[in-house]
């Protein structure tokens, strides 16, 4: 390869890069990659560029959920086993960040995780469009014979305004924005567009900060502390972010050795407020509203009271020292004052019942129906829910409750984002209705809002009481009491769950699918494998 001797005394530096022709995502990797080379070479140290595998939900015929375990493994090993004094991370999308996350906790070199950022968002006849969010709404206008095939193709062509993460506050954002309010990526970094010169000027500082957390030996379990996790969850409830983060950083913890329980969210949710107002919880989209009004930064700034501010990050300062000159928020409309929330409390809610022992969540900063009791309507396929759903002489209306099983990390497998692929009622639609509720153990994608109660747990395949419900059954749901219920005894439940009998989805005989069913923890677990 012709390197020197001279290169081989210097510290070498891995930088993991997750680029592929399958992941839009992540098409700008190949720049930023050279980018922060430039700035290891300058700081005096050798940069080795690894590629792993590149997740993108819409590329896999599965759910890609199942993938984050394998990413993380991969990744876990080509750190551990290369010859490399620190790593930089390169990721946008999904589930790619937490696995990387998880890979370099568990590795625990000297890391700095490097956000690719959100893409531009869309336009179409002068509407701002962002993928995720507005295709949902698309689909339901189309449904409802409100948008015609032909302008339907013609939105969904300007929906992607650039390579990058969707432009919205969901999973991939999110988790961009996690690995800033953890301390694990420059501050500013997280939220700043793939596709901008500010962009490469942050891979170029990740390359030259490397070689100063290889220099004082800062690892990723010395910036991975509960304290800090803590932080992280504070920014996810008032950013209106993913409810998949609550699954993943479960997993992340765990990996440093911090048992993450559900009730830990939600007692920060209570003491949060939703300030950030993007979508799908709200107008804006992160690379330009979020980021012009300054970022995680901005909002970790207007957060400084709820925080833990003497945790260390990769700028080998303190949080506290970050924000010292952190200028509030500049778009107050955008990320609103603590004192005039947009919503009073966090963006997800934690419920527990006879229905979800183990828990459930719901994103309730993006739902409308925060209490509930009417019948059941029960569908252990999607296909048959979309079916009743779809019929105008069906007898679905809001006072249902519509519950689809069986899609949990075990029995689709992988927890596919199913809570969103119940759709609108095109009657209930032209009737104004634009919500009902929906409860499943499976995901939601992070895009996506409405009354959408998931992760119940366990799965109705690993003998959860969801399994038990039929047609008809009464569903008692209090968001702001963390309440979702079956009006059943327990003997009522146990008789029923005997007769029941729920098994994968699909059948695998060999690979790494059939390891993951074997060996996949429930949600509360964060999906991981237990001797990870």
């Amino acid at each position: 390869m012709g390197y020197t001797d001279a290169d081989l005394e210097k510290p070498i530096v891995g930088i993991v890069n997750t680029w592929a022709e399958t992941n839009p995502g992540h098409y700008n990797f190949r720049q930023l990659a050279d980018a922060v080379k430039r700035g290891v070479w300058a700081a005096g140290g050798f940069p080795l560029e690894v590629n792993t595998m590149s997740i993108c939900e819409v590329f896999f015929d599965i759910s890609s959920l199942i993938y984050r375990n394998l990413l993380s493994i991969t990744t876990e090993e080509l750190i551990a086993r290369h010859p490399f004094d620190g790593v930089i991370l390169l990721g946008s999308c999904d589930k790619n960040v937490p696995a990387q996350l998880m890979a370099a906790v568990s590795a625990n070199k000297p890391m700095i995780f490097l956000p690719g950022g959100p893409m531009l968002p869309g336009n179409y006849k002068g509407e701002s469009l962002a993928c995720g969010t507005d295709s949902f709404k698309l689909w339901t206008r189309y449904l409802a014979g409100e948008l015609g095939e032909d302008d339907l193709k013609q939105a969904e062509g300007c929906l992607y305004g650039s390579v990058g993460a969707c432009p919205i506050m969901g999973t991939a954002n999110s988790m961009q924005c996690a690995t800033e309010s953890l301390g694990l990526s420059l501050p500013g970094s997280a939220s700043a567009l793939a596709v901008s010169a500010e962009k490469m000027r942050y891979a170029e500082e990740t390359g030259r900060q490397i070689m100063e957390l290889i220099r004082r030996d800062i690892k990723p379990t010395d910036i991975v502390t509960r304290e800090a996790i803590e932080n992280c969850i504070t920014v996810l409830m008032s950013s209106g972010g993913s409810t998949n983060l609550i699954i993943h950083l479960t997993a992340i913890a765990r990996r440093a050795g911090i048992e993450l329980k559900l009730d830990e969210f939600q007692k920060i949710s209570e003491r949060t407020r939703v300030l950030v107002d993007v979508k799908p919880s709200g107008k804006g989209t992160v690379g330009i509203e979020f980021h012009q009004a300054g970022g995680v930064p901005a909002l970790m700034k207007e957060l400084e009271p709820l925080l833990h501010t003497d945790v260390l990050t990769v700028t080998g300062k303190t949080l506290k020292e970050n924000l010292k000159n952190v200028q509030t928020p500049y778009l107050p409309e955008v990320i609103a004052p603590f004192d005039k929330p947009l919503k009073p409390e966090g963006g997800i809610a934690v419920l527990h019942g006879n229905l979800a022992p183990r828990g459930a969540v719901i994103k309730r900063s993006a739902a409308s129906i925060m209490k509930f009791r009417g019948e059941a309507r029960v569908f252990d396929t999607l296909a048959e829910a979309e079916k009743y759903l779809l019929d105008p002489e069906s007898d679905m209306d809001e006072n249902k409750a519509v519950i689809l099983r069986g899609y949990g990390p075990k029995g689709a497998p992988g927890m596919p984002e199913f809570g969103n692929y119940m759709p609108i009622p095109p009657k209930m639609h032209k009737r104004g209705i634009n919500d009902y509720v929906r409860i499943t153990d499976s995901r939601m994608s992070g895009g996506a809002f409405g009354t959408v109660v998931l992760h119940v747990c366990p799965e109705a395949c690993d003998g959860g009481p969801l399994g038990a419900v039929r047609n008809g059954d009464i569903i008692e749901m209090d968001v702001d009491r963390g309440i979702l219920n079956v009006e059943l005894t327990p003997e009522q439940i146990e008789a029923r769950l005997k007769e029941a009998k729920f098994e994968p989805k699909e059948k695998f005989e060999r690979g790494f699918v059939r390891h993951y069913i074997d060996n996949v923890m429930q949600a509360d677990k964060g999906c991981d494998f237990p001797y990870l």
